[in-house]
């Protein structure tokens, strides 16, 4: 029996409705590039983490709410003017997760919060308000539906993500007002926004780790790039 590589996909958080949730595109995408996907428990416990780990062969750290400031030096008195909602439970059990992950050479991919996260956890800072802190004519913060374009970015050539979709530019959706500033040690980036935004990072160190701060969970199912990156994910979690 052939071997389809576990995905696991950081929960979201509802604090109204006091629920763990997941859009549905995280799964489909997983599972159309031939993976199995799982919502993974919300904690903060290093066992469980690293139990939840062992049985993994793919992680997708993805969307949510801000991460809070504190975590990479920019706390009050700014948070509030400049922060949405937080979720701090999320950023105790990423801060866990992902050196964990990168320790265990587990194929990683980030997505908006995903590839924030990945950032600030490795060192880096983030813009808390790209409107109020880095104004531009680009449009980061679309409208549905989701799916479709928004901007394009600029894919760097000689990146893994150009081999993967393609170098120059490729049209994006967006959803997001925040976004890298410091980009962490350890990370490279593969593409920007005509305004100098980072879309897209790597970390060459790792088998596969990639994040990216569009949606293509959203896309993927009328976009071919979309698809490509998750099956680039599902294709290094096989080899696990």
């Amino acid at each position: 029996m052939s071997h389809k590589p576990l995905i696991g996909c950081v929960p979201l958080v509802d604090y109204g409705r006091e629920s763990l949730w997941m859009l549905p595109g995280y799964f489909d995408a997983v599972a159309e590039a031939g993976g199995v996907p799982v919502m993974l428990p919300l904690t903060s416990d290093a066992d469980a983490v690293a139990c939840l780990l062992d049985a993994l062969d793919g992680l997708v750290v993805t969307g949510g709410q801000d991460v809070d400031p504190a975590r990479y030096g920019a706390g009050a008195p700014d948070q509030a003017a400049l922060c949405g909602e937080l979720c701090r439970e999320r950023d105790a059990m990423e801060a866990l997760l992902v050196p964990a992950a990168l320790e265990r050479d587990l194929p990683l991919l980030g997505i908006c919060r995903g590839l924030q996260a990945l950032n600030v956890v490795l060192g880096g800072t983030l813009w808390q308000d790209l409107p109020a802190q880095l104004p531009s004519e680009v449009e980061h913060h679309g409208k549905a539906p989701y799916e479709n374009p928004v901007h394009e970015v600029d894919v760097l050539p000689g990146t893994p993500l150009s081999a993967c979709v393609g170098a120059g530019a490729l049209p994006v959706n967006s959803f997001h007002h925040q976004a890298l500033r410091d980009v962490a040690p350890g990370l490279e980036v593969m593409a920007t926004a005509p305004d100098g935004v980072v879309e897209a990072v790597w970390r060459p160190s790792s088998r596969f780790c990639w994040a990216v701060q569009w949606h293509p969970e959203f896309s993927h199912a009328v976009d071919e790039p979309s698809r490509k990156i998750f099956s680039a994910l599902v294709d290094a979690a096989s080899l696990s």
